[in-house]
């Protein structure tokens, strides 16, 4: 991890002067590098010795695409602040973050060289990433339930999972692992939220504010009376419906459990290692209990 540091660093320092503050605004302040470990866990869960440049190279990568996504997210979510400081747009302007962006999908494909398996699944990640933005914006606000929740999560975050798993055990072998992982990793981020949690960097009131289909909101508006302040919420009925939400965090954290033993048990079955694997899930089961 002290390596991968240095070496955004040092990207960043070779970066045009142009966007240098705007990516060191991005990158040098609050990441959890949890994508990045996850490729580590992975290639050590299959793999003996120590970590090859291509692994850490794909783990430079998907640091880089992570944060498009988020920049992404920011700008489509009107978000003034992640984590605690102001999102890029607010603080560099909208176009600013755009071209950025652009910019740093450019870098992520020029360092992965002549990584053609890497590049196929970088691909992929950015494809299935789009599709989720728009599934979920299009789904919003619709009484839908806990399954089409697992179906958009598992396109979002669980797509960017799953990529990191093949990236790092290079095999697809830990595929489903991920995508659990990652679906996983969306219900505590969304539970989090509910809590009023600033540690996972989401948004709980915007999710809110726009109808987006969380896993307390699966979870609640399987009531017709809360699904009808969902779907068409007047004037003064977020805060109740932000209530119902609250109320459905204990069968929440009870899914997530669930979740949880699902990527266990896929651990245990396609890993030669899978010590960890079981570390990530329990790390990442951890971010919903603060």
């Amino acid at each position: 991890m002290a390596q991968l540091r240095e070496r955004i660093a040092r990207w960043i320092d070779g970066c045009s002067e142009e966007l240098r503050e705007a990516l060191k605004w991005q990158f040098l302040t609050g990441s959890k590098y949890f994508r990045p470990l996850t490729i580590f866990s992975c290639y050590r869960a299959v793999h003996d010795g120590p970590i090859p440049e291509r692994i850490m190279q794909s783990a430079l990568v998907i640091e880089l695409f992570h944060n498009v996504s988020l920049i992404i997210d920011d700008i489509v979510d009107r978000s003034p602040t992640r984590r605690g400081r102001a999102t890029m747009h607010i603080q560099f302007g909208e176009l600013s973050a755009l071209m950025t962006s652009g910019y740093i999908v450019a870098e992520g494909y020029l360092q992965l060289k002549d990584d053609l398996a890497g590049i196929a699944l970088f691909s992929e990640l950015l494809k299935r990433l789009g599709v989720a933005e728009c599934m979920q914006w299009r789904l919003r606000r619709q009484p839908l339930g806990v399954e089409d929740w697992r179906k958009i999560a598992g396109e979002d975050t669980g797509s960017m999972f799953e990529v990191c798993a093949c990236l790092g055990d290079r095999s697809g072998r830990l595929r489903t692992f991920g995508g659990l992982l990652g679906l996983l990793y969306h219900g505590c981020d969304d539970v989090g939220d509910v809590k009023g949690l600033a540690a996972l960097g989401g948004g709980g009131e915007e999710d809110l504010r726009d109808g987006i289909l969380t896993l307390p909101a699966a979870l609640a508006i399987r009531d017709p009376g809360v699904a009808n302040i969902f779907c068409s919420p007047q004037e003064g009925e977020l805060a109740e419906l932000g209530r119902y939400f609250v109320a459905k965090l204990p069968e929440a954290e009870s899914y997530l459990d669930k979740i949880a033993e699902e990527a266990r048990n896929e651990a245990r079955a396609f890993a030669s290692n899978p010590l960890p694997l079981l570390a990530l899930i329990e790390q990442t089961r951890q971010l919903s209990r603060y």
